[in-house]
């Protein structure tokens, strides 16, 4: 029987080999990848370094299956990365040159660390807080998701959040139709993929 806890640093290496092994919309990025931390530093690791008391992870038997990452105050949180994460991440990866279209994977991700997307102002102001979810193949269709949002969308409530959003990838369809059925709505804000907002919380 699986529960649902609050992050430890403990954590850190199952929180990242899970974002990688659904970082390719949803299925394992790996394949595509040389470094395979790059895709943890970019969707994972700030969430849990930087803002731990908004992170729950999953665990069942074998292990961590799944986790949420929030982040209570958007702009707050871009700063705390500007200032704590990204820095010693841009000493380590170069940024990348020539065409993006040519880029691989790798490149890609090193180009976020470089110039990371700042969420639009009218989002923000609409919905303040936002979230990262992946589980797991053996975690899902079980309930799981839900009561992980659940968790992280009552933590986020306590704090005083008007509303939330995240992004998913457009190929994503299945998590698309499963924010949907926990209240999430597909916004007009146009960013690299497809921005989904509850508001109010």
């Amino acid at each position: 029987m699986a529960r649902i806890r609050a992050y430890e640093p403990a954590d850190l290496p199952a929180v990242y080999e899970i974002c990688l092994r659904t970082g390719d919309a949803g299925q394992d990025a790996a394949p595509l990848l040389r470094d395979h931390d790059l895709m943890g530093h970019v969707w994972a690791g700030p969430w849990c370094l930087l803002e731990p008391e908004h992170a729950f992870v999953l665990e069942d038997d074998e292990g961590v299956a799944g986790y949420v990452l929030g982040a209570l105050d958007t702009r707050r949180f871009e700063a705390l990365c500007e200032e704590r994460w990204w820095p010693p991440l841009r000493a380590r990866y170069a940024a990348p040159s020539g065409d993006p279209a040519r880029w691989s994977l790798d490149e890609a991700l090193a180009d976020r660390i470089h110039h990371p997307r700042l969420a639009p102002e009218a989002l923000v102001a609409l919905a303040p807080s936002h979230l990262h979810i992946d589980l797991l193949p053996r975690a899902q269709g079980q309930g799981y998701g839900r009561a992980l949002l659940t968790t992280l969308f009552d933590a986020l409530r306590a704090g005083g959040s008007s509303g939330l959003h995240l992004g998913v990838h457009p190929r994503n369809t299945g998590a698309i139709r499963f924010y949907e059925r926990c209240g999430l709505v597909r916004s007009a804000f146009a960013t690299d993929g497809v921005v989904m907002v509850r508001s109010p919380l």
